[in-house]
């Protein structure tokens, strides 16, 4: 049990062996007995652990075996034995992404993670966007096996289509520059596609750190985290959700995220009036929407892991949020204009959700407060950018690399 002072709190996320099975706010000065940490314990990994043992056919049997700890870890390792003992291969046939931007030191650390993985990619490629300098480019030429291509055109989905025109294995998996990726995560992307019904995954991102204010408002409110428990999205997910808009953004982050790349030529490319250098966000989201509508299926799986680094400082996070909500309200005014009903959640539900927040935050404004004023700034800028942009975007946009000045090099 962590030692809970009047000025340290704990955030902790609990595994067994290599997978996550859920994670706990202590709060600092609220110290806990021994016995109610236990049942905080328990209720934050009772999900993960009801669909391991649903899996296994024994639901309702786990809750009985918490009380002898060698007789719980025995039936643990029982339970978790198909997904902590395995051969994993050396490599897989996955092409990985990177899209970056004059960030050459966070790159660097990225590849020289990527190539000390238990399972490593077929290929790496790293997307230089719209360089200022040759940084990027010197970094990716002294790692071997790395493909380094510029794109000049500036924007993030201009550069996950160049990347994904790039790629040579029938898996493409995006990774940004700024997290650290778990041993096992190209393993698990590549294991997740030898479902062939599936056309696209999301995996688990965890907080790399939690020091800052900042930090601890965007994972308590904007996380990434979609939770421990292994999704599937599907039509009925959509037809489901359709009159009210269905909420894609509940599947999962750009930060980490794979697709299988022959689906491309029948949904489209990403969306290049989204995400950054242009709206701000959503371009991820976006594509699911489309790969939904095509009758597709996307799975979640919690296993395949990366850390990501939140923004520090409240200055950078609210610039932050700014963007995601112009993203956002950008895509979602796309997705009403083909066919998903959005008109309730931006017209009525946006507007009295606001109003309630500004209400219950007054006159402080902390914690969730801290953003309020940036993202009604950004559902405003969302909008207005729609309105000027929105003749750019095609339904199925295609990457016009061929007329593009890229530079290609292979190490």
């Amino acid at each position: 049990m962590p030692d809970l002072t009047e000025n340290q709190g704990h955030y902790l996320v609990f595994w067994w062996h290599q997978v996550a099975l859920g994670h706990l706010f202590l709060e600092a000065g609220t110290p806990l007995k021994p016995e109610e940490y236990e049942q905080e314990v328990m209720a934050a990994v009772a999900p993960a652990l009801a669909q391991y043992a649903r899996s296994l056919n024994i639901e309702g049997e786990w809750r009985k075996k918490v009380r002898d700890e060698k007789e719980w870890a025995l039936w643990m390792d029982n339970l978790m034995a198909e997904y902590t003992t395995f051969p994993i291969p050396e490599s897989v046939e996955v092409s990985v992404v990177i899209c970056t931007r004059n960030r050459s030191s966070q790159l660097q650390r990225c590849l020289e993670m990527l190539q000390a993985l238990e399972c490593t990619p077929t290929e790496i490629i790293v997307i230089d966007n719209a360089p200022e300098d040759t940084s990027t480019f010197d970094v990716a030429r002294q790692v071997d096996g790395v493909t380094y291509v510029k794109e000049p055109r500036p924007g993030l989905d201009i550069a996950r289509n160049t990347g994904i025109h790039q790629a040579r294995c029938p898996v493409v998996a995006f990774v940004d520059d700024d997290v650290v990726v778990h041993p096992q995560w190209v393993f698990h992307i590549w294991e997740t596609f030898q479902d062939p019904e599936i056309a696209a995954m999301t995996g688990l991102v965890i907080a790399k750190e939690l020091m800052t204010e900042a930090q601890v408002i965007f994972e308590k409110h904007w996380s990434f985290n979609r939770g421990y428990q292994s999704k599937r999205f599907d039509t009925r997910f959509f037809q489901d959700n359709i009159a009210f808009g269905p909420p894609v953004w509940e599947i999962g982050a750009g930060a980490n995220m794979a697709f299988r790349k022959e689906i491309f030529e029948k949904t489209g490319y990403f969306d290049e009036i989204l995400d950054v250098g242009a709206a701000g966000c959503n371009g991820d989201s976006e594509m699911w929407h489309r790969i939904l509508a095509h009758g597709l299926v996307i799975r979640y799986n919690p296993r395949a892991i990366v850390f990501h680094e939140h923004r520090r400082d409240l200055q950078s996070l609210r610039r932050q949020i700014y963007f995601y909500m112009r993203g956002f309200i950008t895509a979602a005014l796309l997705q009403q204009h083909r066919h998903s009903n959005y008109n309730r959640l931006l017209h009525r539900e946006f507007p009295k959700y606001y109003l309630q927040l500004a209400i219950k935050c007054f006159p402080k404004y902390q914690s969730r407060g801290r953003t309020i004023i940036a993202e009604i700034k950004g559902i405003l800028s969302g909008y207005a950018f729609y309105f000027r942009n929105r003749k750019r975007s095609t339904k199925y946009p295609l990457p016009l690399v061929a007329h593009r000045n890229l530079q290609e090099v292979k190490n």
